[in-house]
């Protein structure tokens, strides 16, 4: 198995393009193929449906997550995207109810209101009108976060709301490229690093967070937040999450659970105004279920199809990294302990065998066929799938499904017809590489 020698070299160019460096390395080696990150080792990669089958389906006990892992400070070392072996089983254990069909239904109606605040110009002071141009991740982003502080927090002060969205959004900012891809430059300096001030701004947010949980301790009302569900909620032996452990998870649902919805949501609308055709079969579906209640909605077949799409093109979960304890075969090349796999989910979504024309933005293809866990795998797969992935969806599909019922968008000339924007990552997840605009040319209600 060929490893490239100038691994720097191949580390940032796969760190400032992604998709098409696994591509390039996909035709050029075929698959599987090898990558040395620094600091990392070696990784090797799969993009086809067997290769995901036998990484997915690899036992349990040979698997534990990568480390060093670029996202650890971010979301904390006991965070259930990090933990492993029995602390995993216990931690994705007590906070799967939070996640469950039930719970994630109870938010419907605060999703659709998220999405009318600001369009309303909550945020902004601006309301989505004629004229207004739209700076879309920005706005996309807001709606989330609002989101995501409702479900976690059942936040409705609008002065609490507004400190968290204040340390998030400043949490995020810190949390810079190079200290996502270098871990060397994880050091302080008399506070004035990056590193420094990332500490500084996780210090704040934690301090946010374990004042909710206290102040929440002392409540005996019954809360359908995430919080109020993880307070009441038991390990098998009587004992509850400590509240650092606590803590480190609301921090990860927050990071989590609004970035990458918010990109999915911007690539949704991108792909929609790129293709007329398509945005006008959705705006039929959805002017047929004009009134329906925001849960009805989300059940809507081709509203689902476009978000899969969606998903399946622009995957928020772009790498499956696992790492070996014990001895595995991937592809028929032999790993053992401390060698890392992974699944390069752009590559695994675009399999010509699976899904023809694969460059094309085409919802029908879901309404045609379903596809299996390691066909389409937007967000991951096996026992280490992304918690909220149902959640992200179901938000997904009601915010989408609020906005164009609301407002007629036009996306500025730049975005109309040129090459699509390159994805890179941004903390967490990846999206377009600038913050995309829109205007509104029309009120629908008004039409």
């Amino acid at each position: 198995m060929r490893v490239p020698r100038a691994m720097l070299l191949h580390s940032v160019v796969a760190g400032a393009d992604f998709d098409r460096y696994f591509r390039w390395r996909r035709t050029h080696d075929g698959d599987p193929f090898a990558v040395r990150f620094p600091g990392f080792g070696r990784v090797l990669f799969t993009g086809t449906p067997d290769g995901a089958k036998e990484l997915l389906r690899a036992p349990v006990s040979l698997l534990v997550p990568p480390r060093p892992n670029p996202i650890e400070p971010l979301v904390g070392s006991a965070s259930v995207i990090l933990a492993k072996d029995e602390r995993h089983r216990r931690t994705r254990e007590l906070l799967a109810p939070a996640f469950h069909g039930s719970a994630i239904a109870a938010f419907a109606e605060a999703i659709r209101d998220a999405a009318d605040a600001e369009m309303d110009g909550a945020r902004t002071g601006v309301p989505w009108r004629p004229g207004v141009r739209l700076d879309l991740r920005s706005a996309a982003r807001a709606i989330t976060l609002r989101v995501i502080l409702q479900a976690v927090f059942g936040l409705s002060d609008a002065r609490r709301r507004a400190q968290y969205t204040k340390e998030v959004v400043a949490y995020l900012t810190a949390f810079s490229g190079p200290l996502l891809l270098i871990p060397a430059l994880r050091h302080g300096a008399f506070g004035r690093t990056p590193w420094d001030r990332f500490v500084a701004s996780r210090d704040r947010l934690d301090a946010l967070i374990t004042a909710d949980i206290e102040r929440r301790r002392g409540e005996t009302a019954d809360t359908t937040d995430i919080l109020g569900t993880l307070l009441r909620a038991r390990y098998a032996d009587g004992s509850a999450m400590p509240a650092d452990e606590l803590c480190e998870q609301l921090r990860t649902f927050l990071v989590a659970g609004h970035e990458t919805t918010a990109t999915s949501l911007v690539w949704a609308l991108y792909w929609l105004y790129r293709q007329p055709e398509t945005l006008r079969r959705l705006r039929t579906e959805l002017a047929a279920a004009a009134g329906a209640e925001p849960d009805d909605l989300s059940r809507l077949p081709y509203l689902n199809a476009v978000c899969s799409e969606t998903l399946r093109m622009h995957p928020p979960v772009p790498i499956v990294l696992r790492r070996l304890i014990g001895p595995f075969t991937l592809r028929g090349v032999d790993l053992g302990p401390g060698d890392n796999m992974g699944i390069v989910v752009s590559l695994l979504h675009s399999d010509p065998g699976v899904f023809p024309d694969a460059a094309a933005f085409r919802p029908e293809r879901f309404l045609e066929r379903r596809y299996t866990p390691f066909e389409f795998a937007p967000y991951g797969g096996g026992h280490r799938r992304c918690l909220g992935a149902s959640l992200a969806e179901y938000e997904l599909r009601i915010v989408l499904a609020t906005l164009l019922g609301r407002v007629e968008l036009a996306p500025t000339a730049r975005y109309r017809r040129n090459r699509i924007p390159r994805a890179v990552p941004h903390n967490i997840a990846t999206g377009p590489q600038r913050g995309m605009t829109f205007d509104v040319i029309a009120n629908m209600q008004n039409k």
